[in-house]
């Protein structure tokens, strides 16, 4: 019964192990999108967000086919699947770096993007309702999802820095041959994680269910129904925030913005660590509805005095004035960090059989991380970057109402088993 157990425990930590890396991969593939349309805009200005919006327009297609998938194959061969799919993308967007192409390489590159998008698709998919079900949902699952998005976070920082360093300062002539480097090393990470998974034991939950009669769906539920709507929002915002804050700092045009632009991009992403990794100590003690509404109102509270601040009033940053503004943006971050895994833990609180579906869907709304940003960039257009941000604070105050009332279960008659 023991050496059971203990192979029982092991089997679980590997698992989670190998969620937590894939959680960490999703974060890497999908940072490239905005400091690699630094690139591109400099050669077609409406280019810029829409690397993250084929990414995310991704999402729209394989969302539902997605947890489809997981229910007939398996979340095994569905990570396998997502990961030869990312290599794929990967190649695809390093061929846009080739001259051969000239001026239809954006269009090469977008499709690179857009194939990456079905790859993190799948692999979200997987790994929220796994690591939310090895936790055995409530605040464990919680702690687990924020546990796999504080790597999900680092690799955040890493990515939008190490294209910052390449790139330096945005020229006419900067071009994706620049980056190319961190389109070998994502390769060589999808190449590795393609072989390791495929010798890890990962746990079937939906083959082992007994039954598979659904009288219902996920759509039953009004606290998912809501949540869905908090997720299309939420990627809006964790998006929008940092690549805006990117493109706002590089328009300054000193020396070295881009660098700059890069450093401030990837504090909000460290501060989204710092974030992940506070809630996964504390997820077992404070509830996830308060710490979602404790995030919700200091994040909005963070962007009003960023709106309203002068951009006279600035600090240094890597030897050059910022206006302190950005330093509000960038401090988001630590707000923004705990409510992927907050939504996603009450939204699919208390659906049982019905979760692979709901996590499907949940991936299908992901597409809001392409379409809020560049109706936030349409704004920054005509408006100005500051401005722009009254976007993001109405998406906060629906995240808030979510928190408070949406977030109730009223639909717990439904069987679940």
């Amino acid at each position: 019964m023991t050496n059971t157990t203990t192979t029982n425990k092991n089997g679980r930590l590997v698992a989670i192990i190998t969620m937590c890396f894939i959680f960490a991969m999703i974060s890497f593939v999908t940072n490239m999108a905005a400091p690699f349309g630094n690139i591109w805009k400099g050669q077609y200005s409406w280019a810029a967000m829409m690397g993250n919006m084929m990414n995310f327009a991704a999402y729209l297609f394989m969302g539902i086919p997605a947890g489809k998938m997981l229910v007939k194959v398996g979340y095994k061969k569905t990570t396998l699947i997502a990961l030869a799919t990312g290599f794929v993308g990967i190649v695809i967007q390093y061929l846009s770096s080739f001259k051969f192409f000239g001026e239809s390489a954006i269009y090469v590159y977008l499709l690179g993007a857009f194939v990456c998008g079905f790859c993190v698709c799948m692999l979200n998919t997987v790994v929220n309702p796994m690591l939310n079900i090895l936790g055995g949902g409530g605040n464990r699952g919680n702690q687990l999802i924020q546990t796999g998005g504080t790597l999900n976070s680092l690799t955040g920082t890493l990515t939008p820095l190490l294209v910052g360093v390449l790139i330096g300062t945005v020229t006419d002539n900067t071009a994706m041959s620049d980056v190319v480097p961190l389109l070998f090393i994502a390769m060589a990470v999808f190449a590795l994680a393609f072989i390791i998974i495929s010798f890890v034991k990962i746990p079937e939950p939906a083959k082992e269910r007994k039954t598979t009669v659904y009288e219902h769906s996920a759509w039953s539920f009004r606290h998912t129904v809501l949540g869905v709507i908090a997720i299309f929002f939420y990627v809006g915002i964790e998006i929008g925030i940092p690549a805006q804050l990117n493109f706002y700092i590089s328009d300054l045009g000193f020396e070295g913005s881009a660098a700059v632009a890069g450093f401030l991009a990837a504090s909000y992403w460290f501060l989204m660590m710092i974030g992940r990794f506070m809630s996964s100590t504390l997820s077992g003690k404070i509830s996830t509805r308060t710490q979602m509404i404790s995030v919700s109102s200091l994040a909005i509270l963070l962007l009003l005095i960023a709106i309203f601040l002068p951009e006279s009033v600035s600090m240094t940053v890597k030897g050059s004035a910022v206006p302190m503004k950005c330093i509000f943006l960038a401090a988001c971050g630590i707000c923004t960090s705990i409510m992927w895994g907050a939504i996603f833990n009450l939204a699919v609180e208390g659906l049982g059989k019905y979760t692979e579906q709901a996590s499907g869907i949940f991936m299908m709304m992901v597409v809001g991380g392409g379409i809020m940003p560049l109706i936030q960039q349409a704004i920054a257009r005509r408006a100005g970057a500051i401005p722009s941000y009254w976007l993001v604070v109405a998406m906060l105050a629906y995240l808030l109402y979510y928190a408070i009332w949406g977030s109730k279960n009223v639909n717990k008659d439904i069987k679940v088993d």
